[in-house]
This record gives structure tokens, sequence and C-alpha cells, in this order.
């Protein structure tokens, strides 16, 4: 008897935005996660310049393009070159799109994805959107009655304003890892803070500060069953002020402790149900890391923003999470690759 054919998995890293190599780091860890007996690896890099190109193949781990694709002239999109990258992707049975950041994370690939009709990893469209955009996505927690940090939002021709006093943050509203935020100490750092955020985004968002524990929390899971929650995290950022660039990827950076050991047991309940509430209300599937604050004023959980596809070395804290919760890093992905399987399936029977 033959042994089961090999699910073809295409993995998706690089991509256009400042995440650039966090991508190509997350993509080298799931690579090595996956089993090469399971599964059969196409790698397709996505270069700062938005070009698509498969990577050579075959070699001894195990991975192998798929078969008449070649590796040929990298494609730019939307031209689906016969016999190219694109043309790969429609053969393939999944697609792990490991983007951060725009155009990977915020619903434009996953868009790509949806029209070749391919399963994939992860949040679909409207809620890969959503979540990106900070501003949205806070207003949707609102009206589902989850607390979240107050914020005022300022778009291209509006006055500089900060409603808050000081400290705030001041972030590009569709941007992740950190790029382009400032803490702003006093007023006249204000106007330079914003103006670097619009390097990296036509709206900018001006965030409360808030006193207290800063807590992760990973969720798994689609809609039906209901997702699961990890156990939550501690982010300590040791030397670092706050949670940086630099404290999030430099060696030594952060430290995450799980559980956290000053949350009482009430508290670390409501997060896990606040990030599974989270998760539902944005139409999330697959995955997320949710961040929250725990106010150091009156033990309030305060949902800050929620990563459709954070940050996913195996010693990412996503990873770290789900670890300590009792999921390894190769089941996890086993498992997300199910997830995407079962609902293209579940939305396949879907009448348009």
């Amino acid at each position: 008897m033959s042994p089961p054919r090999r699910l073809r998995v295409a993995i998706l890293a690089g991509g256009r935005s400042s995440e650039h190599e966090i991508s190509l780091a997350s993509a080298r860890s799931v690579v090595a996660g996956l089993d090469p007996e399971r599964y059969e690896i196409v790698e397709v890099a996505i270069g700062r310049d938005g070009r698509w190109a498969l990577e050579a193949g075959p070699d001894r781990s195990g991975h192998v393009l798929v078969p008449g694709t070649g590796t040929g002239p990298a494609e730019t999109l939307p031209v689906p070159a016969e016999g190219g990258t694109l043309e790969a992707l429609g053969v393939v049975d999944v697609v792990l799109p490991i983007l951060h950041g725009p155009f990977g994370e915020d619903g434009t690939v996953q868009g790509l994805l949806e029209l070749a009709d391919v399963p994939y990893v992860g949040a679909g469209v409207a809620a890969s959107a959503l979540a990106m955009d900070k501003d949205l996505f806070k207003k949707v927690m609102r009206d589902s009655g989850i607390p979240v940090a107050a914020h005022h939002a300022i778009r291209l021709g509006d006055a500089v304003e900060n409603p808050f006093g000081y400290p705030v943050f001041v972030k590009p509203a569709r941007l992740g890892s950190s790029v382009g935020i400032t803490k702003v100490h006093a007023e006249e750092e204000l106007g330079p803070a914003v103006e670097l955020a619009f390097r990296h985004d036509e709206k900018v968002l001006v965030e409360e500060f808030v006193s207290g524990t800063e807590v992760e929390v990973g969720v798994l899971g689609n809609r039906v069953p209901p997702p699961v929650a990890s156990l939550p995290g501690q982010i300590d950022t040791l030397e670092h002020e706050w949670y940086d660039y630099a404290s999030k990827y430099d060696e030594g950076g952060m430290d995450l402790v799980v559980p956290p050991p000053d949350l009482s047991q009430e508290t670390i309940e409501l997060l896990q149900r606040r990030a599974v509430e989270s998760f539902v209300a944005s139409e999330c599937e697959g995955l997320a890391r949710v961040d929250f604050f725990v106010r150091e004023s009156n033990g309030e959980v305060v949902l800050n923003e929620l990563n459709t596809m954070p940050g996913f070395t195996a010693t990412s804290v996503w990873a770290r999470l789900f670890e300590a919760s009792g999921l390894g890093y190769a089941e996890a992905l086993q498992r997300l690759i199910e997830l995407a399987l079962e609902r293209h399936e579940r939305r396949s029977k879907l009448v348009y």
C-alpha cells in the first residue's frame, strides 16, 4: 500500500512592508517546523519591490517545486505568467501567507488567494483589513462592548491635536512591529511624532497612555467550534521604556512570563475570554495574538490591538504562549493547516 500523498503547502514570505525581514525569519521557522514526510513545501519569496519568485529546489530538506513551474523570471502582480508563481499557487493544497504588515497582513494577499480559490491560513479579507486599521478596529471593539484604550485619529489635512495630556503614543494607523511609533512626553514632541507616523501611513493615531501591565494572549481556531485562548503572558521590556521594535526583536530585549504571576485567576480568565470575544467580533479565523493592558489603578482589562499574523518563529510570543498552554510549534502548524482546509471546505458550500 502506497503512503498517503503529502499535502502541497506554499509559504509566502518577505513582502513589501517594513516588516520584510521579520516575515523571512518567521517563514524560515515555519519551513523548519513542517514535517517533510507530511508536506511538500513550495517557498514563494516576495521582494520589497513586490516581485514574486519561486525559491529553487528540490533540496535535501524534502522541499519541492510544483511540477512544471520552474524558477524562471520573477513575476510582478497581477500578471499570471504561464508556468510561474501564480499558476503554482493554483495547484497547491494550502497557502501559508507568513507576511506581516501592509501588502500581506491587511487583506490584500488574502483577496488574491480568495480569487485563486485556494485554502489559506489565517484571517480572511475583512478581518485582516479591520485588524490592520487600529482606528476602525477600536471602533468595532467599542461597539462590541470590549474596552479599548482611548484614541484620536488624525488624517491628512487635519489639525494636530492631543486630547489626552501626556504622555501619549503616536503611531501609524496601519502598520506593525512598533515601526513609526513614538512615546510623546511633552507638547513640543507631538508635531515631530505625527510627522514621523505620516511617513508610514495617511492616518495617524494619538492614543492615551495606559499605566499598567502589558499582557498578550494567543487565539487558535475557526468560528465553529469556538476558538480557544492560550494562557496569557506578561511582557517585561527590561531596560526599554516601552515595547518598541528593539525590545521585540533584539536578543534579550524582553521577557515573557506565562502566566503573569501578579494577576488573579479571575483576571487571567477574563483576558482569555476577551481575547476570544475580540477574535469573534472581528470575524477572525485561524490565529491571532491579542494584546492587552491591565490598568495599574483599578485592574481594568483594556484591549490594545489584535494581530492576525503575529511574528511566527518558534520563539515568538504566539508560539511560546501556546507551548506553555500544552500545544507545541509543529502541532500548532498542523492545526493551522487543518483549520485552513476546514474553512475552505465549509465556504465552498455557499451559494453566490
